[in-house]
């Protein structure tokens, strides 16, 4: 009888179930988009039991394709899109108000008033830096706006959490109020040091800790599926991590200094920095990389909220393409830029700016600037903005990055691994398998049922699938990037007073 590693990934468009054989090779994918709902500008939201039904029909969906029967699942790990938070009513077990998505932005002006407050404070305990994009001030929201939590609250009934808890707890029948070290370390509220919940942290936010999952470790035996509830699966949850982390993990990037890049909705560069957690003065982040038998390995993170995004937003938004596969091919047509630098700040800006209030720009258009112009504008801004964070990554790590590991959907994108290539002036390398967040949480489920004893038992299952390296001169590098700064110095003053 065969048997499956199920990784399953929740992310932020949409969900996918992968199943791995018994050799690590790919052998099924079940994909199932999730409805992206937008109440106000800067709000962002999901439906957490239609994120529930979508992992439910992505995993049929890849189960069907091989004919993998429920019986054949030998564990599960699962990453998710990281900070987004939901409430829930544990009897009734009924969200209390949508997802609140990373990135949303309602909770700007209050994370000001934190970070003039308690920003010195937050960033020591938690190694973040104050922001909307984390959970705490979301928890703090829906808190003081959604009247059923005080209640539930009072009455012992209310529970919170990230995607993975919200999962798990679906998955186990609400056995499960449980996270990992490497997502809690993204909830503004977990103390790097002691690996708990910081009392003080939660006293600001006004987070009751009773309301918040066990934090564990992210390879262990959780608890095992419910078949009524789901999918009709009686197999071990063994491997918890939030997103990125679990991309670090399936590149194999293990040991200190070793650098992945991965491009999807955003973009989210981690530097492996072993057991010690580095501070960056440059809004770099410390965050938990994952937790194994209680120890923790850390890593720098830099995330840009725009990247996939703003290619979904030229096909849904404007409609000049169909589908993201036609961008590579209008790009190169273009032959160049023509002048033209797309910030594309829908959000704000995260690492190294930070700045909330920043909104996207288009400038350098003339009579002469063509859809094809548009769309090659777009690619250049995920290169120039991760280019943007690798710098800074080398100066606060003091580690020089001679090569990245990148992965995630935009990979197929030759136009646009090429000229990141170009921009960085460093090799990129590409794995065989580039779906390496649901590869990362299939590897950490395997360790946490026994099959492999140590990270450093995965090193030689990462197989290169393609190379790119730099063919562009110096000046012209910084040519560009000097132009596309200016434009991002635009995008942040685009408030008149």
């Amino acid at each position: 009888m065969k048997k499956f590693f199920l990784g399953l990934d929740q992310g932020t468009t949409g969900t996918t179930a992968i199943l791995f054989d018994e050799n690590w090779n790919l052998t099924a994918r079940g994909y199932q988009e999730i409805n992206q709902i937008y109440p106000r500008d800067g709000w962002v939201e999901h439906d957490a039991i239609n994120i529930w039904n979508s992992t439910k029909a992505a995993i049929r969906e890849a189960m069907a394709t091989v004919g993998a029967q429920p019986g054949d699942i030998a564990c599960i790990g699962i990453d998710h899109e990281g900070e987004s938070v939901v409430m829930w009513d544990k009897l009734s077990g009924e969200p209390i108000y949508n997802t609140i998505v990373w990135q949303d932005r309602r909770t700007a002006r209050y994370t000001d008033k934190l970070t003039a407050e308690y920003g010195d404070l937050i960033r020591e305990r938690t190694g973040l830096m104050v922001d909307s994009y984390f959970s705490a001030p979301k928890l703090h929201w829906l808190m003081e706006n959604v009247p059923q939590a005080k209640s539930l609250l009072a009455q012992g009934r209310l529970l919170a959490g990230t995607m993975d808890t919200w999962l798990i707890w679906k998955m186990t029948h609400g056995k499960l109020h449980v996270t990992d070290a490497s997502t809690a370390s993204r909830t503004m509220m977990l103390n790097l040091r002691s690996g708990d919940w910081d009392q003080d942290v939660l006293d600001i936010m006004g987070v009751d800790r009773s309301i918040l999952p066990a934090i564990c470790d992210s390879a262990m035996l959780f608890g095992y599926t419910d078949p009524i509830d789901f999918c009709g699966i009686n197999a071990p949850i063994s491997g918890v991590l939030v997103d990125q982390q679990a991309a670090l993990f399936g590149q194999t990037c293990i040991t200190p200094g070793t650098v992945k890049t991965t491009y999807g909705t955003g973009c989210f560069m981690l530097m492996n920095t072993g057991d010690t957690p580095v501070y960056s003065p440059n809004g770099i982040l410390t965050t938990v990389a994952w937790q194994l038998k209680g120890k923790r390995s850390f890593a720098l993170d830099g995330g840009i909220y725009i990247s996939g995004a703003a290619t979904q937003w030229l096909r849904d938004g404007l409609k000049i393409i169909k589908s993201a596969s036609e961008t590579e091919e209008m790009a190169l047509r273009a032959g160049g830029n023509g002048g033209l630098y797309f910030v594309p700040s829908f959000t704000g800006l995260a690492a190294p700016y930070w700045d909330s209030y920043a909104r996207g720009m288009m400038i350098g258009i003339t009579a002469g600037t063509t859809q094809e112009h548009v769309v090659r504008a777009t690619l250049e801004s995920t290169a120039y903005q991760v280019s943007d964070v690798l710098k800074v990554m080398e100066q606060d790590s003091s580690v020089p990055i001679s090569v990245m590991r990148c992965d995630g959907g935009a990979t197929a994108n030759n136009f646009l691994m090429q000229f990141q290539a170009d921009i960085l002036g460093i090799p990129l390398n590409v794995p065989e398998i580039t779906d390496t967040t649901a590869l990362g949480a299939a590897y950490m489920a395997a360790i946490g049922v026994g099959i492999f004893s140590s990270p450093a038992e995965l090193a030689g299952h990462w197989k290169l699938a393609r190379s790119f390296e730099p063919k562009m001169s110096a000046d012209q590098r910084e040519s560009l990037l000097t132009d596309w700064h200016r434009a991002v110095e635009r995008a942040q003053k685009w408030i008149l007073n």
